[in-house]
């Protein structure tokens, strides 16, 4: 995105519908060539992007400093934890499914069960919801959630969880375990704060079944957990 003297958004810069509709911020055109569109489809785009993510209830598109790029350190996972699946795959003889998201250039995809938006201006499929991770989660005797950010890519993969099983068996969700040790949300000092958007989540996500608990708490002690 640029602005009108051809400025790029700050990073955690907020993009609302009404922002693209100002001429606060509009499509690089710079970058058409390299995704195959013309600038003006561009800008369409763009609009119709910040419109969904607003009608979706979604945060606003976010200037995210690059991170977690494909091929860069930042992408892999922590030693101690691929140590820790790797381990696990040989004693327990399963097979780790490690599922990659983010591969289409013109949706974002904070969940890992489905993309923020599904469709371009047109009505024609951007990407599709993961279909087989959710059935494969569902089948589980118990589901524990980790990772970083827990007020955006966290709680939006419990959300989309949350609402497919509300739809097929809420009982399901007491299946789901949450480690509330270890996830935060995203605060960057006198920038931005999720923290509030982050607890309102996992309060929702224990009414409706749910269960937050720490790392440190005993397997044995865990509600529904039969040894």
């Amino acid at each position: 995105l640029v602005d009108e003297q051809g400025k790029h958004p700050a990073p955690f810069t907020l993009v609302t519908a009404a922002d693209v509709s100002d001429g606060r911020w509009k499509f690089n055109p710079a970058v058409a060539d390299s995704l195959d569109i013309d600038p003006a489809y561009g800008q369409r785009f763009l609009q119709h992007y910040t419109r969904q993510l607003r009608q979706g209830g979604k945060y606003d598109l976010t200037i995210w400093p690059y991170h977690a790029m494909l091929g860069g350190i930042g992408h892999a996972l922590v030693s101690a934890v691929e140590e820790a699946i790797f381990f696990h795959g040989l004693a327990r003889c399963s097979q780790p499914a490690f599922q990659i998201k983010g591969g289409h250039p013109f949706t974002e995809n904070y969940s890992v069960l489905r993309p923020e938006v599904l469709e371009d201006p047109r009505g024609k499929p951007l990407a599709a919801n993961n279909t087989a991770l959710l059935s494969m989660l569902q089948q589980y005797d118990a589901v524990f959630v980790a990772g970083q950010a827990k007020s955006h890519c966290v709680a939006w993969t419990i959300e989309d969880l949350r609402s497919e099983i509300e739809a097929a068996d809420p009982q399901l969700a007491q299946k789901v375990y949450l480690l509330e040790d270890c996830s935060s949300p995203v605060v960057i000092p006198g920038v931005i704060d999720y923290s509030d958007p982050a607890e309102a989540a996992f309060r929702r996500f224990a009414d409706a079944g749910m269960h937050v608990v720490r790392s440190t708490d005993p397997l044995a002690d865990l509600p529904g957990i039969d040894l």
